[in-house]
């Protein structure tokens, strides 16, 4: 590879700059995800915790033999204790920070990976979001892209590879590309007629006080940041394979979109990561001149420069492309004939997440409802359980909680879109809360009953509406909700079971 762009004859190689840059940030967006699983853990997939993760492996074990090992991929196997649990995501934050020093990054990345993936594996709806996907798929292709020694430098080392750095980028062709085609192709009537964004802030998952005021902006200007959105999406992911300025556009304008997206709603570690993914759009003529300079001061090469050799890229690279050409065909819903050899890999390399399709929000929520959860001791009385994160107390102010992501109040969000029998984790939830778990209970803002759990529990569905400023400066209130019904009957510790 030679001297970047506008370089100017720099001497270091043309994206030193940007892929150092890259993999500090990945390194801080692993320890964030570490980090952000760790403290929840136990509450969701440890022994006494909702879906423990022993319980998940023996009935693998016992339905599908030698194939859980590939069905399941997961270090669990090995040991599924809380204590193993914790050790991995201890792992994983202490990987994390080698790479944010530098040390090692390439067996840094590996671990990073394989540790994600087995936690991603066996914490199941809890960690089935795209940016978990996309954090395993940037992960690992970033293996591809980091310097092959134990403490690199800026120069003298091997370039980045043009190929691990053009799979990089054609990750993020698909992520913002798929976005805008599956919002096109679900047939939802609300993008078509750019109304979508008139619901979108009061209906996703975790808004920000920020959205709260984007929400009472006119109907047109919400359909006029609609139509910004779509060309944004379907028009500026071409620019990622541009030349020069057009490219350095093209980033410009994704990390402003994202940061937009942030402000309004909180997506955990994804607006992070798809801006660090825009770092590799430019090179290093577009880093500040004084850190160029300094490099170029003593960048004399150290020896022989190690990197992955081509018999192991382009196979990658063949692959990796294949599949998702496939994955890509499903957003556009095209009826492509594609011959079994094809999608025997597909169908292989699934269970890693490693090669993904992408597109958030295909159909949009026109109408928020929330689950308040109940108990009470003698079924008269009835106290709810107040969430951390997720709406419920209609004068609590929507709040910034990204880059962590509260799973639970997450899965909160989806199980309203279904019934109970479709979140059959639901009950086991009930169960666990019923039986007055620790673990379960820290998961949570408030325990409405310290002294004792209680012996009775419903659920409760209630529709909520942002209020307006009018209503905001009189009541003080940012929603208003009403009673809708129940979302699943009075349980009992004897019933859940």
């Amino acid at each position: 590879m030679g001297p970047s762009e506008g370089s100017s004859g720099i001497d270091p190689p043309a994206y030193a700059l940007s892929r150092w840059a890259f993999l500090r940030l990945l390194g801080l967006i692993y320890l964030i995800a570490f980090a952000s699983l760790w403290s929840q853990l136990a509450g969701l997939v440890g022994s006494n915790g909702i879906l423990p993760a022993t319980q998940l492996l023996q009935a693998a074990h016992q339905q599908l033999g030698p194939e859980r090992y590939w069905v399941l991929p997961t270090l669990c196997w090995l040991n599924a204790s809380d204590a193993f649990l914790h050790g991995l995501c201890a792992a994983g934050s202490l990987l994390a920070v080698l790479l944010l020093l530098d040390l090692a990054p390439a067996p840094a990345l590996c671990g990073l990976w394989g540790a994600y993936l087995s936690l991603a594996t066996v914490c199941r709806e809890f960690l089935e979001f795209q940016w978990d996907n996309l954090l395993l798929e940037t992960g690992f292709l970033a293996i591809f892209l980091a310097p092959l020694r134990v403490r690199p430098r800026l120069v003298g080392d091997a370039p980045p590879s043009p190929i691990a750095l053009w799979l990089l980028r054609w990750l993020l062709f698909r992520l913002v590309f798929s976005s805008g085609v599956v919002k096109l192709t679900s047939g939802d009537p609300v993008w078509r007629n750019l109304t979508a964004l008139t619901y979108h802030y009061e209906t996703q998952p975790l808004p920000t006080w920020i959205g709260w005021y984007a929400h009472q902006l006119p109907a047109g200007a919400h359909q006029v940041s609609c139509a910004l959105m779509f060309a944004v999406e379907l028009a500026i992911p071409f620019l990622i394979f541009a030349p020069g300025r057009w490219r350095y556009a093209g980033a410009g304008i994704l990390v402003m979109f994202q940061l937009l997206i942030a402000a309004t709603g909180n997506y955990c570690f994804f607006n992070l990561l798809a801006i660090a993914l825009c770092v590799l759009l430019v090179d290093d003529a577009v880093w500040p001149r004084r850190w160029r300079q300094r490099l170029a001061q003593g960048a004399a090469p150290r020896g022989r420069m190690w990197r992955w050799p081509a018999w192991v890229l382009v196979p990658l690279a063949a692959v990796i492309l294949l599949v998702s050409a496939v994955q890509l065909g499903g957003a556009f819903h095209a009826r492509v004939p594609w011959p079994g050899p094809v999608l025997t890999p597909v169908r292989w390399l699934a269970p890693f997440r490693t090669i993904n399709g992408y597109g958030l929000f295909a159909a949009m929520t026109t109408a928020r409802r929330e689950i308040l959860v109940e108990g009470s001791l003698d079924g008269v009385e009835w106290q709810a359980y107040e969430f951390t994160d997720k709406p419920g107390d209609p004068a609590r102010r929507p709040h910034f909680v990204a880059p962590h992501q509260p799973r639970l109040d997450w899965q909160m969000w989806f199980a309203v879109l279904g019934s109970v029998q479709q979140n059959p984790w639901f009950i086991q939830f009930c169960e666990r809360l019923l039986a007055g778990s620790p673990e379960v209970l820290a998961l949570l803002a408030a325990n409405p009953f310290p002294d004792q759990p209680p012996r009775y529990l419903r659920a409760t569905v209630y529709a909520y509406r942002f209020t307006d400023l009018a209503a905001k400066r009189a009541e003080g209130t940012w929603w208003q909700r009403s009673r809708q019904g129940l979302y699943c009957p009075v349980l009992t510790l004897t019933s859940t079971r």
